[in-house]
């Protein structure tokens, strides 16, 4: 079946990588990624190419490999694997290889102009939507489809219904993004979008950096969406020519067509939000954060690929800035990326952290990956990532709660949740 009807930029995103015209939902076809990423975990898709006895690549240059997720290597396994994949990179001639000294690889991508707007980008990790913060349609994928797409380079995929989100309005202080987000999935649950395009729209979006779109996007996937979409503008624009190095002419916006169909339209009153908490042991089991203040932490987390950009570790900074963390808690901040780190180094912001108490890793996945910060039973976490999973961060009998990164600041002053209007008084 095909439509001439308005399109969702979902359905023009598959059209352009298929080369079809005229898609509707539900229809499945071939389409040819521009990026294929993968991460720490590359090793796997070499060593099925090996089983394969595969020695050439469908385009390497559309190849990117980030060694992010256990950064440097925490064992002799994994500094084989690294090895494995920094062989692999030279022997193939794939340009677009990033070390354990990169950072978190969606970050490093975008800020290495590897992602624009009108691109079909699939990577192996589920939080591949981040990529329509640059008006790009990013989807996470398995170890064996990035196999196949670098030996094909193509992919089935099922064209996805789309939905609308408008958000609308300033928030109130000590409300940011990540609260907007937890509202979000909250509200519509875990498997609300489930395969759905979430494109987000309204005054409030418009409004925001790239950063924030970033963390939009990104957390759309805790809604089960297949892949997120902010509409490029000036701001995606000024981004991609001021930090990425991409001028106008290298790439082609898709903008929804007036009129396009959605399974859905949802509307949020961003001047009613209030700072949110989603409480153990799923991201969808979200509340005020003033229903768990008095929380008692041992630890807090600042980083991930959803809140540890630079404007994230800015707000924890600005929270910090005079006070001293909490007499038994640790405060781990880690950047997403090597950039980040040196702006925040430039700026102060690292050291406003430090001197509150707050330990600084190398840039990459950390804890959100399970790659330090562990606790021991019955202790909790605060954390401003994207998952707070049973054993995600250590001991199964331990607890993770989220929080944007002034609530995560916040309650390492205390020691306890606390909302964030209350120390930002």
């Amino acid at each position: 079946m095909t439509t001439t009807a308005p399109r969702t930029f979902a359905q023009k995103a598959i059209e352009r990588a298929s080369g079809e015209s005229g898609l509707a939902p539900g229809q499945i076809v071939d389409a040819y990624p521009d990026v294929y990423m993968s991460h720490t975990a590359s090793w796997r898709c070499i060593r099925t190419l090996e089983r394969m006895g595969v020695d050439t690549l469908y385009d390497p240059d559309r190849v990117a490999m980030v060694m992010d997720h256990i950064s440097p290597a925490m064992n002799a396994k994994t500094a084989a694997d690294h090895r494995l994949c920094r062989e692999f990179a030279d022997r193939m001639g794939i340009k677009n290889f990033y070390d354990v000294n990169a950072g978190i690889a969606h970050i490093v991508l975008m800020e290495n102009g590897l992602i624009r707007p009108g691109q079909f980008v699939i990577g192996t990790d589920s939080h591949s939507t981040i990529y329509g913060a640059l008006g790009a349609f990013g989807t996470g994928v398995g170890f064996s489809e990035i196999t196949a797409a670098w030996v094909t380079g193509k992919l089935w995929v099922k064209v996805p219904e789309s939905v609308r989100i408008e958000i609308e309005g300033e928030l109130p202080a000590g409300s940011y993004a990540k609260d907007v987000m937890l509202k979000l999935i909250g509200d519509l649950g875990a498997d609300g979008l489930t395969y759905c395009s979430a494109e987000f729209g309204g005054s409030y979006v418009r409004s925001r950096s790239v950063s924030e779109r970033m963390t939009f996007c990104n957390l759309a996937m805790e809604m089960g969406a297949k892949n997120a979409y902010v509409a490029p503008d000036a701001t995606t624009r000024a981004y991609l020519a001021d930090e990425a190095g991409v001028g106008a002419d290298g790439y082609e916006e898709l903008l929804p067509d007036e009129g396009a169909d959605y399974r859905q339209t949802v509307t949020l009153d961003g001047t009613a939000l209030t700072p949110k908490i989603a409480v153990p042991h799923t991201v969808d089991n979200v509340v005020d954060v003033d229903e768990v203040s008095g929380t008692r932490l041992d630890q807090v987390f600042i980083g991930s690929c959803a809140n540890a950009k630079y404007d994230d570790l800015e707000i924890a900074a600005g929270v910090l800035k005079g006070h001293k963390i909490a007499h038994g808690v640790r405060l781990v901040v880690t950047p997403a990326s090597s950039a980040v780190m040196a702006k925040a180094s430039e700026t102060g912001v690292l050291a406003t952290l430090i001197e509150a108490g707050a330990m600084i890793t190398n840039a990459g996945c950390g804890a959100c990956a399970g790659n330090g910060g562990a606790m021991a039973d019955g202790e909790a976490t605060l954390s401003t990532a994207n998952r707070n999973f049973q054993g995600r961060m250590g001991s199964y009998q331990s607890s993770i709660y989220l929080g944007s990164p002034a609530t995560a600041a916040a309650s390492a002053i205390t020691g306890v949740i606390t909302n964030p209007a209350e120390v930002m008084k």
